[in-house]
């Protein structure tokens, strides 16, 4: 059964249709990316899924639970980790998670564990006022991981982390999925969707255009071809050719034997290029 399960989908501010019908399914284990600029939908579509906004239209599930129920068994299994921060400034980082675990019913819990697998075990101790927006972020992150969940919603979740930060929190994400959490992940960082999601969503105008797994896309959409640097007196010639016919192949057997030859390397389509390819607009606009 999927962990989480939505099937035409839709809501409305006012008169604008932020969400138009969606139906996806993220299976036990599972991460799906969720990518669209703003304005696509993708933090409301988390909103309706872990209870904070009723849809409009169309039905979902998590956990087998209708999120319309605000059911308390189904919110003790997940975890979610929001753009917007609301940590409580005067509680250190272990209060926080301990006052957050007590929400859960749960008793003991390995504060300090998770604190260290977003490395924050060292600042465990101090108010979480004196932390840096990044420091907060992985917080944040910190706090969807304390109850263990099955279902983690994560909303942009290594925004303003430097590049080794994200990478550990990365690899943290991937842990859970490993343990048999479903994930869903709304990111702007291509890098982290294509490196992280077994499949991925790409949301436009509250649509999903496209879905499937990131191999599929790029095969898809994209164009096999390989780029070719070769030495041009003090300078470097440049040469990409396409993967596929025999014109191409002759050509880069006779580049390949150049003494002039510096590297080859295959190319092919990102999921920026794809989008804009499906959609005429880029994932950050």
């Amino acid at each position: 059964m999927a962990a989480i399960h939505v099937e035409g989908l839709r809501y409305s501010y006012g008169d604008v249709e932020a969400v138009k019908g969606i139906s996806f399914d993220v299976a036990p284990g599972e991460i799906l990316g969720f990518l669209g600029p703003n304005g696509a939908g993708k933090s409301t579509t988390i909103k309706m899924l872990t209870g904070q906004l009723r849809p409009r239209g169309g039905h979902a599930e998590v956990l087998g639970f209708d999120v319309t129920a605000a059911d308390p068994q189904m919110q003790a299994r997940i975890g979610v980790c929001f753009e917007e921060k609301n940590l409580y400034l005067n509680m250190s980082g272990r209060e926080n998670l301990e006052f957050f675990a007590s929400l859960y019913g749960i008793r003991d819990p390995d504060a300090l564990g998770v604190l260290r697998r977003v490395g924050l075990a060292d600042r465990a101790k101090d108010r979480v006022r004196s932390y840096s927006k990044g420091m907060r972020q992985r917080m944040m992150i910190s706090r969807a991981f304390i109850n263990t969940p099955d279902v983690l919603f994560l909303d942009e979740p290594t925004d303003g982390l430097d590049p080794v930060t994200s990478a550990a929190i990365r690899a943290t994400i991937r842990e859970e999925a490993d343990r048999g959490a479903a994930v869903l992940l709304t990111t702007h960082d291509m890098f982290e969707a294509d490196e992280l999601s077994d499949r991925v969503a790409f949301l436009n105008d509250g649509e999903i255009v496209a879905l499937d797994t990131v191999e599929n896309l790029k095969l898809r959409y994209g164009t096999r071809s390989v780029k070719v640097r070769l030495r041009d007196g003090d300078g470097v010639h440049e040469e990409v050719l396409p993967l596929d016919g025999a014109a191409s192949s002759a050509r880069l057997a006779d580049l390949a034997a150049s003494p002039d030859l510096l590297t080859i390397h295959t190319e092919e389509a990102s999921l920026e290029a794809i989008f804009i390819q499906l959609t005429g607009r880029g994932l950050a606009g």
